[in-house]
Formats: structure tokens, C-alpha cells, sequence
């Protein structure tokens, strides 16, 4: 597909993808290379048996809500 053939929404949709993927490639990942510690990986493990038992956590709103953020 031309651009001149795109709808202004698929225009923009476009450019942000372009944008977010430049910036990823100029900025980078800050915590590439850097080694997790024990206790953070036991915890992905655990969230992550729980997610695949079909069992979710706290919702992001309800935590919001609880901290008095507006979600």
C-alpha cells in the first residue's frame, strides 16, 4: 500500500510504530546484560505457574484504586 493511499488513522498508526522502533533501537534496553536476582526470578516463577493454572492476581485497577490513584 501507497501512503497516499492510507486512511490519516492508518498514517498515523504508522508513524508511531516508526517512531516507537527508532527510539527502542537509539535507547535500548537499560537492563540488558544485567543479571536478576534470586528471589525476583522464584517470584517470575511462581507468577508464572500461577498464570498458566489459570489463576490471576490483583487487577490493576483495584491496586490503583487502593494507592488513591485514578485509573
Amino acid at each position: 500500500m501507497k501512503v497516499s493511499e492510507m486512511s490519516i488513522e492508518e498514517l498515523k498508526d504508522l508513524v508511531a510504530a516508526v517512531v516507537e522502533q527508532k527510539l527502542a533501537e537509539i535507547l535500548g534496553d537499560p537492563d540488558w546484560g544485567m543479571e536478576l536476582k534470586e528471589e525476583v526470578k522464584e517470584r517470575l516463577r511462581v507468577t508464572s505457574k500461577a498464570e498458566a493454572e489459570g489463576r490471576r492476581g490483583i487487577p490493576a485497577a483495584e491496586v490503583a484504586r487502593k494507592i488513591g490513584i485514578d485509573w
